[in-house]
This record gives structure tokens, C-alpha cells and sequence, in this order.
């Protein structure tokens, strides 16, 4: 009869229940508990199996550069003056459901790289789809779909996922064909989804690397009004540190 029971669990995809069933029928312990307790065990251990399971497999296909960033590991050094507070609001996830943007701004080795990791990590933590990318990545990828004529299904992959994390923005400056691909992902994700923009220039400089035209003004309007920005001071690497 265990046995029965367990390959059915088994044949159900209950595999940690049957698990946990199997060790309850072993352990004397557990003979103990009332049956709503030892189902209560084996409900709540499968629960959990299978959210850690949708977690990793978020974790992979966000293809996160630094999936061990985390947020309680970041240091506030007083030249840096991070803005703790907000931080830790941002931790709680709720401007992915407010569709607002997040600005991370900070020079070579400042960390903003991993602050916006750290941020991803735990909007993939929430069960939330992510996708990392550098900027020069994703233009190379939408150019290349366009002379594949897969555009469309490829604008669609950014459009979908509900934290977008763009390193290395406007590192360089950008084509006109750039500005548009930028708009249209931009534009696609607009007012329903949120991004976090890693940047080494202040906000003031984006208009001239986007070119400085009407393309400029519709990229940045679709950014900086919703929006959260940190800024990362001090002129130490935290390489160095």
C-alpha cells in the first residue's frame, strides 16, 4: 500500500510529497503527528519544491550577470552617499507592479552594475520575469533579427518580461537606426512593464547620445518621468576596495 501510494505521488509529478511521505512511513516520529499534520508536511514541502524550481529556472533564463548579487550585501561607504532608504524600497519589488523605471548612475567600477543585478535577483526571487542584457547586446541582437526578419518575435521577447535590466546604457552614442529599435522596446514596455537603466552618464547627457532630436525627446519621455534614480558617488573603485 506505501508503495502504491508513493509511485502514484510519483506518477502525479508530486515527487517531493511522495518524498516526504516515504520518510514519514519510515520515521516513528511522524507516526505521532495527527494525519492533517503529516498532510499539512508534505503539501507545504511540495509547495515550496516546486516555487523553488520556478525561481531557478526564472534565474536562468533572465541570464542575470551576477545572479550572487544581493541586496543586503551592498556597501554604504559615506563617499558613495547611496540612498539606503530607497534602496530598500526598491527591495520590496512594488515599482515592478507600479511599472515605474529605476536610473542606477555611477562612474567605472562604482558598482551599478550590481546594484542593478542585486535588484533583478530579487524580482526573480518574487517570481517576477527578468532579462539582462547590455545595451550594445540588445542592439546587436534586434539588428540581426531585422535581416533575419524576426523583428518582431524578438521585440516581443522584451516586451514580455516584467523587469527589463539594461547595462552599459548610451556607453556610446547611437545611430538613428539605434534610437528607433531603442523607442520601439522602450515604447512597447511603456506605462504596463518597468527598466533599470545602468548608466555612467547623468540623465542631462542622454538627450545628445540619443542623437538630440525628436527621437531623443520620445526615448527619454518613455524613461524619466516614472522614475527612480540612484546615484553613486565618490571617486573609489570597489574594485580597489
Amino acid at each position: 500500500m506505501i508503495n502504491q501510494t508513493y509511485e502514484k505521488l510519483l506518477s502525479l509529478k508530486l515527487h517531493k510529497m511522495a518524498e516526504i511521505y516515504k520518510e514519514q512511513c519510515n520515521n516513528q516520529t511522524f507516526k505521532e503527528l495527527s494525519f492533517d499534520e503529516r498532510l499539512a508536511l508534505m503539501v507545504d514541502e511540495e509547495v515550496n519544491d516546486k516555487y523553488n524550481n520556478l525561481v531557478t529556472g526564472i534565474q536562468r533564463r533572465s541570464k542575470i550577470k551576477m545572479m550572487n548579487a544581493a541586496l543586503e550585501d551592498i556597501q554604504y561607504y559615506p563617499d558613495r552617499e547611496l540612498d539606503k532608504e530607497l534602496i530598500m524600497k526598491l527591495s520590496t519589488c512594488s515599482y515592478i507592479d507600479d511599472h515605474i523605471n529605476v536610473i542606477v548612475i555611477g562612474a567605472t567600477g562604482s558598482g551599478k552594475s550590481y546594484i542593478g543585478c542585486a535588484l533583478g535577483v530579487e524580482a526573480c526571487n518574487s517570481g517576477l520575469k527578468v532579462k539582462y542584457i547590455r545595451l550594445p547586446d540588445l542592439l546587436s541582437e534586434l539588428e540581426l533579427s531585422r535581416i533575419q526578419g524576426t523583428y518582431k518575435n524578438k521585440i516581443k521577447q522584451y516586451e514580455k518580461c516584467d523587469l527589463l535590466i539594461l547595462d552599459e546604457w548610451l556607453l556610446v552614442n547611437t545611430s538613428n537606426i539605434e534610437q528607433q529599435d531603442i523607442l520601439e522596446v522602450l515604447e512597447k514596455r511603456y506605462r504596463i512593464h518597468s527598466t533599470i537603466l545602468c548608466s555612467q552618464f547623468d540623465v542631462g547627457g542622454w538627450h545628445s547620445k540619443l542623437g538630440g532630436g525628436a527621437l531623443a525627446d520620445a526615448i527619454l519621455d518613455r524613461i524619466v518621468p516614472k522614475s527612480h534614480t540612484i546615484k553613486i558617488l565618490g571617486d573609489k573603485s570597489m574594485r580597489s576596495r
